[in-house]
């Protein structure tokens, strides 16, 4: 990936002056439209930046949950509000995600104002606690001898959990769709259930609705999809470096969204404001406690938005799921 260039570093030399130009914004509470449902991570993230924001935006932030149709719902209702800086999205990876692989999406990936990321949402490759695997290595061998006997739970074949472990199959040279048996179940509570229960032999699923079970030990962790190693997992290998390429660009993520044409104002207020939220200690605690890493600042999201659109694009071709071209 490209050197990427942060937003937040360029807002504070080129906009400031459009800011102190037009001090207005906001004059309100200013709504944050979560695309699914309460009690998720895209919740928790959502409900962290109203928080760590707010005393720097000077205004309420009121988090509103818009379920459905994989995220397009609550990011249809942000894209058909008015570019006035009053309707927000948290975004989450399904806004690249659902367009790459249904040509029906409502919402396309590029439909948006980029306004920045804020935070990776590791995935984590986890096993029983007793059960044999101590590898991610060790756990491909079981399956590969398996021959599709061995399954994995995830949301959907093509939503973000689905693809974990088939970019990893991919990736060890498995065939992602019968090398392991996908066993569907509908959040994170019920995947990570599946697991504890015996129904499943592994899953890569949300770190935060893992991390419970493997601080009790009921669960471990054989790798992590993420930019960088977890703090809570200090010992945990990513899938990058273990040499997995397509599994290492797989991750959960956040970001902050709006309708196309957002005012340069209301850019450089949120600029401002997230300048202040990259070292706040409630936004950084609250990240660390939900499992996730803090990139704020650290990454250019039209270019990253791209890249996941085209990530999962190509996936979904490779596997099947659409038409090759």
């Amino acid at each position: 990936m490209k050197k990427l260039i942060s937003t937040l570093a360029i807002a504070a030399s080129v906009v400031v002056g459009a800011a102190q130009a037009d001090g207005t914004y906001p004059d309100r509470a200013v709504t944050l439209v979560i695309p699914y449902g309460p009690g998720g991570a895209s919740d928790l993230a959502g409900r962290a930046l109203a928080e760590s924001a707010k005393p720097f935006l000077g205004q309420p932030i009121t988090a509103v949950n818009k379920p459905g149709a994989g995220g397009m719902v609550g990011a249809r209702s942000v894209v058909d509000a008015d570019a006035d800086g009053y309707t927000l999205l948290l975004a989450r990876v399904g806004m690249a995600l659902t367009p790459a692989v249904n040509p029906q999406a409502t919402v396309d990936w590029d439909s948006y104002t980029f306004v920045a990321a804020l935070e990776a949402s590791p995935m984590i490759l986890a096993v029983k606690g007793d059960a044999p695997y101590e590898t991610t290595e060790e756990l491909l061998a079981a399956i590969k001898d398996s021959n599709g006997a061995m399954s994995y739970a995830a949301s959907g074949a093509t939503a973000i959990d689905g693809f974990s472990t088939q970019s990893l199959l991919s990736d060890a040279g498995l065939d992602p769709l019968t090398a392991a048996t996908l066993v569907p179940y509908k959040g994170g509570g019920a995947l990570a259930t599946a697991l504890l229960g015996g129904h499943v032999d592994f899953l890569a699923i949300s770190a935060g609705s893992l991390i419970p079970h493997i601080e009790s030990g009921d669960m471990k962790a054989l790798m992590v999809f993420a930019p960088a190693r977890m703090e809570k997992l200090p010992d945990v290998p990513t899938a990058a470096e273990l040499g997995y390429k397509q599994a290492g660009q797989v991750t959960g993520w956040s970001a902050l969204y709006g309708p196309k044409n957002l005012p340069e104002d209301v850019l450089a207020k949120w600029q401002s404001v997230l300048a202040e939220v990259a070292t706040d200690e409630t936004w950084l605690t609250l990240a660390e406690r939900r499992g996730s890493i803090s990139t704020v600042g650290k990454i250019d999201m039209p270019v990253y938005a791209q890249e996941q659109y085209e990530l999962f694009n190509g996936l979904a071709k490779k596997f099947g799921y659409l038409p090759a071209e």
